[in-house]
């Protein structure tokens, strides 16, 4: 089944952009769950979240391990923060 990578970006009260990275097996479901009041991670909560960058793999273990390595790459945000 098709998994997904995603950076989601969004702007702080103070007008900073941050970024959120996850993994998924549907990413509009996904980018809902994060813009509405219930679901979704609780630090994604309470914002309005755009989809910056996707990436899609054949499976879940390898979007997982690509999440990690992105949750990491501090350049790579900075980069689509702009």
């Amino acid at each position: 089944m098709p998994s997904f990578v995603y950076v989601l970006a969004a702007k702080n009260p103070d007008g900073r952009t941050i970024t959120y990275v996850g993994w998924t097996l549907d990413l509009e479901r996904r980018l809902d769950e994060h813009n509405g009041k219930k679901a979704g991670a609780r630090s994604t909560r309470g914002r309005t979240w755009v989809l910056v960058y996707a990436e899609k793999y054949r499976t879940r273990k390898s979007a997982m391990r690509r999440e990690v390595f992105l949750k990491k790459d501090r350049k790579f945000r900075a980069a689509l923060r702009g």
